[in-house]
Formats: C-alpha cells, structure tokens, sequence
C-alpha cells in the first residue's frame, strides 16, 4: 500500500516548530527538511518561500486565530471597540504563552530581527483595527478636534507600536500566568491617545514612530 503523507500548512507548521525546539536553529535546508519528514520539496514552496516565511506566518496565524475566537463575543452590539481589542488582545497573548517558547525563538532577542519576523503580523493587526469603531472609543470623544480627526494611519501606528511594546513587556514578564502583561496591556491601551491630546508629548511620539520606522527600516 502506498503511504500516503499529505502535507498541509498547519502541518508544516508543526514540523517546523518542533524542529526548531528541539535542535534549537533553523534546519539546513528545505530540502533536508522535506526529506527528514518524507514530503516532497515542492509541497513545501506550496506554502512558504522559506523558514523566515514559516516564522512571519505562525505569527500572523496565531492573531488571526486569535481574532476569530473573539468574533463571538466581538459581534455583540453593546461591546465597545476598545472591548473589542482588549478581548483579541487577551486572547492572542494567551495563545503565544501556549507556544511561548516556540514564539520567544521565532522573536530572538534583536529588536531588529524580531521587527523584521513581525512584518507580516503588522498587516494583520492594521487590518483588525480598521473594523474598530474609534467613534465609540470614549478617550477619542474627549480628546480634541484635532485629535478626533487624526489621520487613521496614525491610530494605526500607535496601537501597533503599543503591541509591540506589549509583546517586549510579555518576552521579559516573570510573573505567574503572565498577569503582569495584562495588566500592562489594560492599563496602557490608551495611552497613545492620551499622548496625542498633549502637544509637547505628541512632537515626543512622532520622533518615536520616525526613529522606529529609521531604526527597523533595512528589516
């Protein structure tokens, strides 16, 4: 009988991650790693380009993933946008603490490599925050005009760099459960905004956002 090995993204997923936990780097080459796991080469670039494509991936899967359990409570009427991203957040950190140490590798420690790994995962997170509602998000109501109408690209990269420092606080957390990343996360999810009503701590986060994108630009 002939055996049959049908190879699935989630399935390559897999192999990967335990590839990388247990030998601690990336395999060789794509070729030795479809053969170790007898699948053929060309199934794999079916999927992904390579293993930093692997990497970028999972990521995005894990949001993704993370987004739809939501759905369920998110698509009720009276759940504001804030609750709304609080509950996807909540979520998609639980969900990394479940591969954290899968994640923690995939990340490194170089804040360039790990900006470079999460490219991908910034597109998914833009795209999540374009179906919130900032007119119901209530530090928006009381904040200035010129703040009510801040361009959305802007919003966008405020709380994208607010989950980025949310997942550099969960990468050095040593508290139990992690609640300490919680915790950060609720208490500072709106502070980007609050940085926008305050005209000299604004000029402060436009120079942060210019030196990140400068910093992380050749990832």
């Amino acid at each position: 009988m002939e055996k049959e090995n049908i190879i699935t993204e989630d399935k390559i997923f897999e192999l990967y991650g335990d590839y990388i936990l247990n030998h601690g780097e990336r395999p060789k080459n794509v070729y030795r790693f479809a053969k170790d796991n007898e699948f053929e080469e060309k199934d794999f670039y079916s999927y992904f380009s390579g293993f930093e494509q692997i990497e970028k991936s999972m990521l995005v899967s894990l949001f993704n993933k993370s987004v739809e359990l939501a759905a369920e409570v998110n698509n009720s009427a009276e759940i504001t946008s804030k609750e709304k991203l609080l509950n996807v957040y909540f979520i998609f950190f639980e969900n990394m603490t479940m591969n954290r140490s899968l994640v923690l590798m995939i990340l490194g420690s170089d804040k360039m490599h790990s900006a470079k790994i999460s490219g991908q995962l910034r597109d998914a997170h833009r795209n999540f925050i374009k179906t919130l509602d900032f007119d119901d998000w209530v530090m928006i109501k009381k904040a200035k005009e010129d703040v009510k109408n801040f361009h959305e690209k802007a919003r966008e990269e405020v709380l994208w760099l607010h989950l980025v420092s949310s997942i550099e606080f969960w990468k050095k957390d040593t508290s139990p459960s992690f609640e300490k990343t919680d915790i950060f996360i609720e208490k500072t999810v709106d502070t980007g905004f609050e940085l926008m009503d305050n005209e000299p701590l604004r000029k402060v986060i436009d120079l942060g956002k210019f030196l990140f994108k400068e910093k992380f630009r050749k990832g």
